[in-house]
């Protein structure tokens, strides 16, 4: 998923980066340096010595790693070898109930992965006076729950859950075997059981390959992508910062283009009050024709109502003054006749980022139109529940439920209509006149009452030119006004 508004996908670069340390390719390798397979003498020694101690079992040989296990090529100064053989792993379990508490008795405690971080676990405000699997700054976290396989390190002793695994590193840099887990969350969840809930046990976690580098170039490689990873940290706030800057700038355009400080106004053009008569007219034209149903007149604008001052040209009007606004309707599913069609039945979730998803689960059929409310090629649909005012211009005949309201302009500039109620005035307008509930709702009536500046038509293509102009410097691709996001 990219972060931010700039072509720079900062997850995609940590994969990468892993991918190229896990494959050898990170920092070089040295000729002169002990071999993975000393490295791993040294570990059956440790392991042989800890078991003598008592302070692990001895554990059955692990079967060797076969050639359709290994998912690429290595230096050959490294060696493949399963996780269980180069590290001791602690399953977690759940401590009776009477022995947790949150007044901080006993050892920090943690079920699963909820206080996971970027990498060092977050505290928990539960702890256990058992001293069942305990583990300390010297284990690797992993999830083992759903989801699974996502790593976190220690800096403190803790208990762990079911939820849980502990890995601890024979002799081997604690960190490249984390960034190597960290890297492979993908390999864990195909190996997970569980439909709903997924789950992996010891064995899984043993048996994992894992391409072991020499002790010296494990450190060098942690460094190396401790380095970069701090590096994408600063690139990618830069770029977030700049993503912030970026939606202030449009607001302000958007400000000033609803002031009618965005582009001169032309003494030559028609007053906005001579484009209302016009809409008056068509209006009455469209009664006259019984295309639309006679409304009550709105209700003059106060001059307290306005605010702020507007162009002599323009005119203050309510949005039902410029616009035919209807709300949707959902055909009844129970009708397997009006589903099955190929008009797009549109739900608020597919107005994103200023862009309108065609590609709908639900199609009207031609029965399902006439129980359904239509909208038209360079129409608007406006959210009016919950996330209010995404808003965009469609581009073909759609269907819409009634979560959205439709607004057909009338000779008023789509564009301008549609940028205008980007605006943070008018957002704000809609929060404000929505109904008080947990869950904003504008309805139709309450929607029409908006009030806009309203600009000559000619100066509204000016303004739309103008505003898509500037916009385009912010976008990817700068053929499209589009992919402009979050205003």
């Amino acid at each position: 998923m990219k972060t931010n508004s700039l072509d720079f996908d900062a997850q995609a670069l940590r994969e990468k980066i892993l991918d190229l340390a896990m494959r050898g390719k990170l920092v070089k390798q040295d000729p002169n340096g002990e071999p993975a397979s000393v490295l791993l003498e040294k570990i059956k020694s440790e392991k042989a010595e800890l078991v003598k101690e008592g302070k692990i079992k001895k554990s059955k040989a692990l079967p060797e790693i076969t050639d359709d296990e290994k998912p690429f090529d290595i230096p050959d100064s490294w060696e493949w070898v399963r996780l269980g053989d180069v590290t001791n792993i602690v399953m977690g379990q759940a401590p009776k109930g009477t022995t947790v508490n949150e007044v901080g008795e006993g050892t920090e405690f943690h079920q699963g992965k909820t206080e996971f971080t970027d990498k060092i676990i977050g505290r928990s405000v539960k702890y256990t006076t058992s001293d069942n699997k305990i583990i300390d700054d010297e284990y690797i976290l992993m999830a083992v729950r759903a989801p699974v396989g996502d790593v976190n390190l220690l800096n403190r002793k803790i208990s762990i859950g079911r939820g849980l695994a502990g890995i601890r590193p024979y002799v081997s840099n604690k960190e490249y075997i984390f960034y190597y887990l960290d890297s492979i969350k993908d390999y864990y969840e195909a190996n997970s059981t569980g439909s709903t809930f997924k789950a992996i046990n010891g064995n899984t976690i043993k048996n994992t390959p894992l391409p072991l580098p020499p002790l010296e170039e494990q450190s060098r490689i942690a460094v190396k992508i401790a380095q970069l990873f701090a590096l994408l940290r600063k690139v990618e706030s830069s770029t977030q910062q700049y993503a912030k800057l970026q939606t202030l700038l449009k607001s302000k355009v958007l400000d000033l283009a609803m002031r009618g400080k965005l582009v001169k106004q032309d003494p030559n053009d028609e007053p906005a009050s001579v484009l209302l008569e016009k809409i008056k007219a068509e209006k009455e034209q469209l009664i006259k024709e019984k295309k639309i149903k006679k409304s009550k007149p709105l209700p003059p604008i106060k001059d307290d109502e306005k605010p702020f001052d507007i162009p002599d040209s323009w005119e203050w009007v309510r949005l039902g003054d410029v616009g035919l606004i209807a709300t949707g309707n959902t055909p009844t599913k129970n009708n397997s006749d009006f589903y099955g069609g190929t008009t797009p039945f549109i739900k608020p979730a597919d107005i994103q980022n200023l862009i309108i998803n065609y590609d709908t689960k639900d199609f009207l059929s031609e029965k399902g139109e006439q129980k359904g409310r239509l909208a038209y090629k360079n129409d608007i649909l406006v959210t009016c529940i919950g996330n209010l005012g995404r808003n965009n211009i469609i581009n073909r005949k759609v269907a819409y439920n009634q979560q959205i309201n439709g607004i057909s302009p009338l000779i008023v500039s789509s564009s301008l209509l549609h940028y205008f109620m980007l605006s943070s005035f008018f957002i704000s307008s809609m929060y404000n006149y929505a109904s008080a509930t947990t869950l904003p709702i504008l309805n139709k009536t309450k929607l029409s009452n908006l009030i806009i500046p309203l600009p000559p038509l000619a100066e509204q293509s000016r303004i739309v030119d103008k505003i898509e102009m500037i916009f385009c410097l912010f976008c990817k691709d700068k053929s499209s006004t589009q992919q402009y996001e979050n205003l």
